[in-house]
């Protein structure tokens, strides 16, 4: 058995995430066997990308290529996914069963109770609803008002915020992709459209696609356990374990702890590359949603800086470790990072931590730029 420590776990991750800069395409970056994260506001999937890719990339032309398609996918949460994979994504992404859709939706016992039907017929409901409303491009708003209308009315609950009855918005998330939906890239209020070949609504797993996830998930972020990939796909352990365990997994030991890495993995692992990159990953970047954070920081108050109940900062990727937090702020004109260090940066990688900040400023598309040190 092969034993390895957290030091070595880390540079066999930053290689499988392409933060070397050796792929040149996008499209081919192995993170988007699991999609890349969105929050627009903060151009987080742009600044992933182009972290991992040697040009510098602009949000126009991430919206505008066709091989990209933004969707609430993965617990929800809006991800750009390559375009030929996204369809399949509604069958992997459909529950094991009902308790497993209750695990999707985060619902409490009084929701299910509210609902008066199993988890996954509230799911399938509400996915065949939002098929027959969202027949055109729609803000959220409109498409959750009109669904809405012809769901029982258990799947939906008073918005004090917008003083209005709306489907529960998690369900809403979690259905729009078994429907056959969309977001549409760049928008704001988030828009859903139709996909031009929308695949039925799935009746049942896809056991095959989502293995597959959880192994994207050990290839990524391994090696790891059950409950990290549960995490990650907003399920359980058991239901993993249970029907969506890979069989080509080798065990690992991590500092002691076990773990599993897919077997055509070892090799990588066991010589990765020296980590020597210096990177400013945006904040949800794929690197930071590793599910075993002590891993990734061991120190308990640098992860409290890092991973925030709201307003996730960026992180400082130097020489294999996370050494930093930044945040930013703008003009209209020019942007100002402000990067905090959680341990001593030598001069070279401040450096470098300000050429990528350059980077980051012609991503954005800022003609000024400024870095302070805090």
């Amino acid at each position: 058995m092969l034993n390895v420590d957290r030091q070595q776990v880390l540079a066999y991750r930053i290689a499988a995430h392409g933060l070397h800069r050796d792929v040149t395409d996008p499209a081919k970056l192995a993170v988007l066997d699991l999609g890349v994260q969105d929050v627009v506001a903060r151009d987080t999937a742009i600044l992933a990308l182009a972290a991992r890719v040697p040009g510098v990339l602009t949000a126009e032309e991430l919206t505008d290529d066709a091989r990209f398609t933004l969707g609430w996918s993965l617990r929800g949460a809006p991800h750009y996914h390559r375009s030929a994979d996204f369809p399949g994504l509604a069958s992997a992404l459909f529950p094991l069963d009902d308790a497993d859709a209750s695990a999707r939706l985060a619902w409490q016992r009084a929701d299910i109770e509210q609902a008066g039907m199993p988890g996954l017929e509230v799911i399938r409901t509400a996915a065949r609803g939002l098929r027959k409303v969202v027949d055109r491009t729609m803000t959220k708003g409109t498409a959750s008002e009109a669904v809405t209308k012809i769901l029982p009315a258990g799947l939906s609950r008073w918005c004090r915020r917008c003083g209005a009855t709306h489907i529960h918005d998690q369900l809403m998330r979690v259905a729009t992709p078994l429907a056959g939906i969309r977001l549409v890239a760049g928008a704001t209020p988030a828009t859903l459209t139709a996909l031009e070949k929308r695949p039925r609504v799935p009746t049942a797993t896809d056991l095959a696609a989502a293995t597959g996830l959880v192994r994207s998930y050990l290839r990524l972020h391994g090696p790891a356990t059950a409950a990290d990939a549960a995490s990650f796909l907003s399920t359980t352990r058991t239901h993993v374990t249970g029907r969506l365990w890979p069989d080509d997994l080798t065990e690992v030991r991590v500092d002691g702890r076990k773990a599993y890495l897919p077997s055509d993995r070892m090799a990588e692992l066991e010589n990765p590359p020296k980590p020597s990159a210096v990177r400013l990953l945006p904040p949800w970047d794929p690197f930071l949603q590793a599910r075993d954070r002590a891993t990734l920081v061991p120190d308990p108050a640098h992860r409290k800086e890092l991973w925030k109940i709201l307003g996730n900062p960026g992180a400082l990727l130097a020489e294999g470790e996370l050494v930093g937090a930044w945040r930013s702020k703008s003009t209209a004109r020019r942007l100002e990072l402000t990067i905090t260090p959680l341990v001593p940066v030598p001069k070279p990688v401040r450096a470098q931590a300000e050429a990528e900040a350059e980077r980051v400023a012609a991503v954005r598309g800022y003609a000024e730029m400024r870095v302070v040190w805090s």
